[in-house]
């Protein structure tokens, strides 16, 4: 064997080892609980867009290179802690163990009619009004939150660990982060943001694909869900978080998408599924199904680890 084909080999059985070790230690511990790296790359990126900012595309692509770019080579430096620094890198950017605590947490407070509480817990999940949400917005809300984050905060990140090791990583992370800051249409981010929305785009292509496919096949109804997923994916106007969110309605026989308040403009979600109105009893087994779907993305991203060269 040469020289480079036993630093691949070496490489490749690392990544495949610091998936594990990054996946169990979400599993213990969840995100980070102080330095979270994640918070750290939203407040460098958010010093340098003050610094960078004017109205049009190339100033948002020079951004969003910028940030990615130093996102990679922080990941170049942990990779030479070999497997323990890909366990790291793939625990800091994993978010799936809290985003399903928050599932169950709101899932109690909304059995116990506590609606004050479950509106208090939905600024951890997603952007828009807790003021006016109802106990089914609640519901709904939350499930199109766990489905969306399970693809991008859990598979995306093991995905692009199995495939790029800890500078793929800690470089997707940073493209989610550009897109949840700067990734909207409106008056200030439609041409700055325009770089960062369309490469989380593509960083997300296979991640909500692989959950999709994963969420047919572990939800326990796959006719359903990849019926749902062709049916109704295309008519949500993002081209991923509509796979994960259809092949979820799919699976567990209920329906989401209507009216979407946010703080500052109201949307028009497209219907995704064909099954009722989701319950409390959904939305606990929509956080069941995205444990599944972590786990059996966790054990691709293994297998997959040791076969790249």
């Amino acid at each position: 064997m040469t020289d480079v084909t036993s630093r691949r080999v070496r490489r490749s059985r690392d990544v495949a080892v610091g998936i594990v070790l990054g996946t169990v230690a979400d599993r213990i511990f969840g995100d980070p609980s102080r330095f979270h790296p994640v918070a750290g790359m939203g407040q460098l990126a958010g010093k340098l867009e003050n610094t960078v900012y004017r109205d049009s595309r190339g100033a948002g692509l020079a951004f969003t290179a910028t940030c990615v770019s130093v996102a990679a080579a922080t990941g170049l430096a942990i990779r030479r802690g070999g497997a323990l620094g890909v366990g790291v890198a793939v625990w800091s950017t994993l978010g799936g163990t809290t985003l399903c605590r928050i599932g169950d947490l709101m899932a109690d407070a909304l059995d116990r009619g506590d609606i004050v509480a479950a509106r208090a817990l939905i600024p951890s999940l997603c952007g828009r009004d807790p003021a006016a949400l109802d106990e089914a917005g609640i519901c709904r809300a939350t499930i199109e939150s766990v489905a969306e984050n399970t693809s991008d905060a859990a598979v995306g990140p093991l995905v692009a660990a199995a495939f790029a090791g800890a500078p793929g990583v800690i470089s997707y992370r940073m493209i989610n982060t550009l897109d949840a800051m700067v990734g909207y249409r409106t008056a200030r981010y439609d041409r700055f943001g325009w770089a960062s929305a369309r490469l989380d785009d593509v960083a997300n292509l296979i991640p909500a694909r692989l959950s999709g496919l994963l969420a047919a096949i572990l939800g326990g109804a796959p006719c359903s869900a990849i019926r749902a997923w062709r049916a109704d994916a295309h008519k949500h106007p993002s081209p991923n978080a509509g796979v994960v969110e259809a092949a979820f309605a799919g699976a567990l026989d209920f329906s989401l998408g209507g009216t979407t308040v946010y703080p500052n403009h109201v949307e028009e979600r497209p219907t995704l599924g064909s099954g009722p109105q989701p319950t409390v009893d959904d939305l606990r087994s929509a956080v069941a199904l995205s444990r599944r779907v972590q786990y059996g993305a966790a054990a691709l991203a293994v297998g997959a680890a040791l076969l790249v060269r």
